[in-house]
């Protein structure tokens, strides 16, 4: 472990910025979030599960934008896709805090549609600005900044809720949001190493990686060849692998979540739920720190399958003490494996997929979490708390197992395509597109 390794990556003024506005917009959501809960069940006067219903009504709507955002940053560039969605974001935010329920669950899923893919954007960002050999540092002191903001967030969210109205609450928080927004679009970083402003330098083993990704792709682009079978041009059998990951990554964060509750509450210490949550943010935070100075990367799998071991045993805490213990340990792979799962996804898919691809990384991690809720839930009401812990950790393992099968599978087909024919067709002015340096884009999909 080489701490060493985080000097050279904070020291590049691109990744500062985007750790920088990635906090900043990052803690404002985390807040509006906890304020939408409390202003529908105080202000309005609606049940938790009439609340849930508004969250989940957004979810599935950021859920549904993810893939279709992220292919606009492809095609059109940050400043015209983040433009129309601030616009409708500060219309949706500034009548919100205002109307009934029903009109505001539809409000909130109008928002989510066109919610700004931050979280893409930045990671896209952090990506670029950076070596390959230095991106999984680089990743990690993302992952740490969020837990760092969802550590914040709420805590401050609930301390507007129960200062202001919680209208006002809302309000400010999600402008301050939008406002967080607008400076990443007034900023316009480049998104991919093809634009020439700002672009790093990038080294042989950059060059090599971007390759084999296209080498990977364009048999399915082209609808011919050798190589693995692609859906949208990029997703083949390791990437729906690693995407699989991410979402069994969060089925297992979101079913912890709901267990711990359910744990304190058994042992009649729902005061303690606040600070022992802290301690399992911790221990992601330092896991992902120490992952980010490592000397290697680790196959997303082996962490996934550590993290849902690393749960189990929580299952047998027989007090609050143990049980704070054995969460801590439970979080210290949380950060690592969702770092490892985009680590892994932009070296399999070539960086003109980079955007899209990270929205469905972003639509995997919200469908996991919204299956590993009800799922823990289920086996709580059944065979108490314990069995929350124990469901969602089976699965996580059974799921990592499946998935490192999948992607060895998948690395044989690939390896055995290119003897076909080069890896690397030559560029010709018929298949490289010219780029738009102002916007970022390829020349030849602006009309589209």
């Amino acid at each position: 472990m080489d701490l060493g390794a985080y000097r050279p990556v904070l020291a590049n003024r691109d990744t500062r910025s985007a750790l920088l506005l990635g906090f900043l917009i990052r803690v404002p959501m985390w807040a509006g979030g906890v304020i939408l809960t409390l202003h529908v069940v105080t202000s309005l006067g609606r049940s938790y599960g009439e609340a849930g219903l508004v969250t989940a009504a957004s979810t599935v709507a950021v859920a549904v934008s993810g893939p279709w955002r992220g292919r606009l940053l492809d095609r059109i560039g940050l400043r015209r896709t983040v433009g129309p969605s601030l616009l409708v974001q500060v219309v949706c935010w500034s009548v919100a805090p205002w109307v009934g329920y029903l009109p505001l669950v539809a409000v909130a899923a109008l928002a989510g549609l066109f919610v700004v893919p931050t979280f893409s954007i930045l990671r896209q960002v952090i990506i670029r600005s950076v070596p390959s050999e230095q991106r999984r540092t680089a990743l990690s002191l993302d992952s740490s900044a969020t837990e760092l903001s969802f550590m914040a967030g709420p805590a401050i969210g609930v301390w507007l809720a129960t200062s202001w109205h919680t209208g006002w609450a809302l309000l400010v928080c999600e402008l301050a949001s939008v406002a967080a927004g607008f400076v990443l679009w007034l900023v316009n970083p480049p998104l991919t190493s093809g634009q020439p402003e700002q672009a790093p330098e990038v080294g042989h083993d950059e060059q090599g990686e971007g390759a084999r990704a296209e080498a990977i792709a364009a048999p399915a682009v082209a609808g011919r060849g050798a190589g693995p079978r692609a859906v949208r041009g990029f997703i083949t059998l390791p990437v729906a692998a690693v995407l699989l990951a991410a979402a069994c990554s969060t089925l297992v964060l979101s079913g912890t979540d709901v267990s711990i509750v359910a744990a304190l509450r058994s042992f009649g210490s729902t005061g303690s739920i606040g600070w022992v949550l802290a301690l399992w943010g911790a221990g992601s935070l330092v896991g992902g720190l120490v992952y980010g100075a490592w000397h290697r990367s680790l196959s997303v799998f082996w962490l996934l399958g550590g993290l849902a071991a690393t749960t189990a045993p929580v299952a047998l805490a027989l007090g609050v003490p143990s049980f704070a213990v054995l969460v801590t340990v439970s979080g210290f792979l949380c950060a690592p494996t969702i770092t490892a799962t985009v680590e892994q996804l932009s070296r399999l898919v070539p960086e003109r997929f980079r955007g899209e691809m990270m929205g469905w990384h972003g639509s995997a991690m919200t469908a996991g979490s919204a299956v590993g809720a009800p799922v823990a839930g289920v086996a709580i009401d059944h065979g108490g708390w314990p069995w929350g812990f124990a469901v969602v950790s089976v699965l996580g393992v059974l799921i990592a197992g499946l998935g490192a099968l999948a992607s060895r599978r998948g690395r044989d087909v690939t390896g055995a395509g290119p003897t076909a024919r080069p890896a690397v067709a030559p560029a010709s002015p018929d298949t490289v597109a010219p780029t738009d340096s102002e916007r970022g884009v390829s020349a030849a999909t602006i009309d589209h």
